[in-house]
């Protein structure tokens, strides 16, 4: 979910990512009404990738993520981390990276529209 937020919301430089902390990290919209059982699950699933990676330590980040090498236990822990996220925004799998944010931009939306409240027109006090 968080790469397709930068995808869309970060600047670029050529190809590589500007990546913003004001605009981009602080206006990531994860639900804030996730259960405890669902913020578990991220929390295990995470640790398990930290868990796989250190059974690397002679690979650096650029070996590990490399699409040709990635060992397949890291993959597998990656992709039971991106179930446990998506399954703390909705429970129907997302169908594709529009799918995805479609559903981000909507739920910022919802999530800031509170904070802006609408401007209201003056009435003109002069007697017609």
């Amino acid at each position: 979910m968080h790469i397709t937020w930068v995808k869309y919301v970060c600047g670029r430089l050529k190809s590589d990512y500007r990546y913003s902390g004001t605009i981009v990290y602080n206006n990531y919209p994860f639900p804030d009404n996730i259960s405890d059982k669902q913020r578990q699950k991220v929390e295990t699933c995470a640790q398990n990738v930290l868990d796989i990676r250190a059974k690397y330590p002679n690979s650096s980040l650029a070996d590990l993520y490399d699409p040709l090498t990635m060992p397949p236990d890291l993959i597998k822990a990656h992709q039971n981390l991106d179930k446990a996220v998506d399954l703390c925004y909705r429970s129907p799998p997302f169908v594709n990276e529009l799918n995805r944010i479609e559903f981000l931009f909507n739920l910022y939306e919802s999530l800031n529209t509170p904070l802006l409240k609408p401007e209201q027109k003056k009435r003109s006090t002069r007697k017609k």
